[in-house]
């Protein structure tokens, strides 16, 4: 994720010195010409830090975040797990996705939990694993591997 947003910011700079270039215009010649006046570099040096700036406070919709462990989807597109975790993915805010290890051999059924939007990563985590383990206990389910754990939080 951290790559992401550094190429993000290393993009837009490389967009700065890219229009400082297209000009024809370098910084020392723009000083010297100018005499002190630096109107062109101090506007594409504001360009760049907005640039920058918009990237990495930017939505974290269609991020899938920290992921601790890839979630098990169902084969039916529509289940309740699959529609979570698409909005999960959808999710602006700080979210997560808790869900239940799934064993082939012994567990037949995929619990899960979702908070969006939450204030904080840790309390969207929390809320999650409480909405996941309320579902193991809503149904009276135990599985082989102990219950929730978080897939993934952004």
């Amino acid at each position: 994720m951290v790559r992401k947003y550094c190429r993000k910011s290393a993009a837009s700079i490389l967009a700065g010195l890219l229009m400082l270039s297209a000009t024809g215009m370098s910084m020392a010649k723009s000083l010297a010409d100018r005499k002190g006046h630096v109107r062109f570099p101090v506007l594409t040096g504001l360009l760049v830090v907005t640039t920058v700036a918009a990237a990495t406070a930017g939505s974290l919709a269609g991020s899938k975040g920290d992921v601790h462990f890839p979630p098990t989807m169902g084969s039916d597109p529509k289940s309740e797990c699959n529609v979570a975790y698409k909005a999960y993915i959808a999710a602006g805010g700080h979210s997560a996705y808790a869900t239940t290890f799934y064993s082939r051999v012994v567990d037949l059924y995929i619990i899960c939990g979702t908070k969006l939007n939450a204030p904080s990563q840790k309390a969207a985590e929390e809320m999650a694993l409480r909405n996941c383990q309320a579902g193991l206990t809503r149904w009276k389910l135990k599985t082989a591997s102990g219950g929730c754990a978080i897939s993934a939080s952004k």
